[in-house]
């Protein structure tokens, strides 16, 4: 009887689907989506870990529109899984979208309510609404992070297209997600707005927010990642770290007004010329420094060789 008991709630555990592996916050197998004979997401292996900043990136109608509507399962896939906090998406939506703050393609908000009364009733419309004596103070909280005044009572109509940006990411912030999914969040907004609004992020990272960010601004995603994915025409071109993408190249950059005459000294160990610009290869810096010098040629500067994620992305033909 005992044996039979043991057996049968160790049958029932094996049935039993495993817990989720929380490690990765993000994770696609195949993931595809086509209309038609456009296939507008082309069979896509992300993994996104814990704690990460991910930058998504991709030329406009490159698929990352629809990659992140098909995680937070606002779009079916035709083919392929998306794994998102452990759980399948869609079906397991109402597990997962009360963990997940998200910005797509631009905030919507009531032109006629204050950005406050847009927080309070996209909070109140929640199964996971806060309690309503916490609501108050932590809409003050969220309105005062991304920039704008808790006091203002204007309507959003007045607000300008930088306001709707910062109220859409309050909204997404509300309830302080495990998990921020956000397109373009600095649309709109100018210089100053866009360093504070990427100061916030990386201080919510620093806290515990995993961060899935689509954006076409390469400057600052290098500020702000610490993982590139790269969409071309549906397909995941490139995924990697950021510090890995970004590491020396092995090559030495020498920058000479006299570019002509420093090819033909260095002869085959010129690996490329970019303008007034040398790429050599040269185990002893200091040592090529002196050989240049030594035959009357000007350096103005010279140092190991790293590219910038715009380098990157373009000279993998990545992005048109």
């Amino acid at each position: 009887m005992n044996v039979r008991s043991s057996g049968a709630r160790a049958e029932l555990v094996e049935q039993l689907p495993p817990p989720p592996d929380e490690a990765v916050v993000i994770r696609t197998r195949g993931l595809t989506k086509r209309y038609g004979e456009l296939r507008a997401v082309d069979g896509i292996d992300l993994e996104v870990g814990r704690g990460a900043v991910y930058g998504f990136l991709g030329a406009n109608g490159s698929g990352k529109t629809t990659t992140v509507r098909m995680l937070l399962g606002l779009v079916l896939p035709t083919s392929g899984t998306a794994e998102v906090l452990g759980r399948p998406m869609p079906a397991g939506r109402a597990e997962v979208l009360p963990r997940v703050g998200a910005l797509i393609e631009g905030p919507g908000a009531y032109p006629h309510l204050s950005g406050r009364a847009n927080l309070a009733l996209l909070d109140a419309s929640g199964a996971d609404r806060l309690p309503r004596r916490s609501r108050h103070p932590r809409i003050t909280e969220v309105l005062a992070e991304v920039g704008l005044d808790p006091a203002d009572r204007r309507p959003t109509r007045a607000y300008s297209l930088g306001m709707r940006q910062r109220l859409g990411l309050a909204a997404a912030l509300v309830r302080r997600p495990d998990l921020l999914v956000l397109d373009e969040p600095t649309n709109g907004l100018d210089p100053q707005g866009i360093q504070e609004i990427r100061e916030l992020l990386l201080r919510l990272n620093a806290a515990g927010t995993t961060i899935f960010l689509s954006s076409h601004l390469l400057a600052e995603i290098e500020q702000m990642c610490s993982h590139v994915g790269v969409l071309d025409r549906g397909r995941l071109v490139l995924q990697e770290r950021l510090d890995v993408l970004l590491r020396p190249t092995g090559l030495v950059a020498v920058r000479t007004p006299d570019v002509q005459r420093a090819t033909e000294l260095l002869g085959s160990a010129v690996a490329g010329v970019e303008a007034d610009r040398l790429l050599v290869r040269a185990l002893d810096a200091a040592g090529l420094n002196a050989h240049l010098v030594a035959a009357g040629l000007r350096v103005a500067e010279l140092g190991p060789h790293r590219r910038d994620l715009e380098q990157v992305v373009l000279e993998a033909g990545r992005l048109p």
